[in-house]
């Protein structure tokens, strides 16, 4: 980057600068002359090592500084390259400052063409800076709504060609196809914030939106359709109880481990040793399994509900 820069130098008045040299006393040679060019160019040039260390720092800031984005050019070009990551713990930070910058492996390209549908998808979204990010919200909610029906459908449709009740294909398929955004949501706010608020909130969050409005505005909606034609809205339960119940019960045990995750031996909900950091994946893998299994031998009359 160049930059020029013009500067005007005035000289002092000849009675004032006289009586400056007779007091001073300084030999003519040592005096500052101003010269005939009352113009300076200076160049200023980008430090590619400062500019590393300054991105590096940044990697390690709160996420959500870094989330930001000022136009399309910047969204595109960031969804065609290709980049590494590189987690890393706030300790070895400096390290990581004099490292040299890692390339992109087999998996990150792999990665990368595999998802390059998507991320060009998703830079079509408004820019943050644009109408202060409400376009970008807006415009975000919007598409996660239409990817989230069109997973939903095709979900359904596969439980229906393989034979699955639709009970099952909703705590399954249809669930996994709908909480694919908020799985990503969460891993990127686990790998990149320094705390984990964000990556269990968004769980939480989420959660609390499809119960209170996706449910509760649907269930409304519907009964004030049957009232105005004179019908009572009613909806059969089926394995609703047993299902509800053993959601409940994975969920306060998946709690329960937060809690002792908190414990100075781990010292956080996430993260930790690499012993019981995926002890901890593994846990919660089993939960959701023996979610799966006990409400499908419900489903199928295996064992009785309630």
């Amino acid at each position: 980057m160049r930059k020029r820069i013009s500067a005007k130098f005035t000289r002092e008045d000849e009675d004032e600068a006289k009586a400056a040299s007779d007091i001073d006393d300084v030999p003519d040679s040592g005096k500052p002359r101003l010269g005939d060019c009352n113009a300076i160019s200076i160049h200023i040039k980008e430090s590619q090592e400062f500019k590393s260390t300054v991105d590096k720092l940044m990697k390690k800031a709160n996420v959500s500084n870094m989330v930001s984005t000022s136009s399309w050019r910047e969204q595109f070009l960031e969804a065609v390259t290709v980049s590494s990551e590189q987690p890393g713990d706030e300790n070895d930070l400096e390290e990581d400052i004099e490292a040299e910058e890692k390339l992109p492996s087999c998996l990150d390209y792999i990665m990368h063409f595999l998802t390059l549908f998507w991320k060009l998808l998703f830079a079509c979204v408004p820019p943050t800076d644009y109408c202060g990010g409400w376009a970008c919200f807006y415009v975000s909610v919007i598409g996660i709504g239409f990817l989230t029906a069109i997973i939903g459908d095709v979900a359904s449709s596969f439980g229906c060609t393989i034979g699955l009740k639709d009970s099952i294909t909703a705590i399954s398929f249809v669930a996994l196809g709908t909480s694919v955004p908020d799985t990503f949501a969460s891993k990127v706010a686990a790998v990149n914030d320094r705390y984990a608020d964000s990556s269990i909130g968004n769980v939480t969050g989420s959660n609390a939106v499809n119960v209170f409005l996706g449910i509760g505005i649907a269930w409304t909606i519907a009964a004030i359709y049957h009232a105005s034609h004179g019908n009572k809205f009613y909806v059969n339960p089926g394995d609703l109880a047993m299902s509800v119940t053993v959601f409940c019960v994975m969920a306060l045990l998946a709690i329960a481990i937060m809690m002792l995750r908190r414990l100075p031996v781990v010292g956080g909900e996430l993260g930790g040793p690499t012993k019981l950091k995926y002890a901890t994946a593994v846990v919660m893998i089993i939960f959701w399994l023996n979610y799966l299994v006990i409400s499908s031998l419900v489903t199928y009359c295996y064992i009785p509900g309630f």
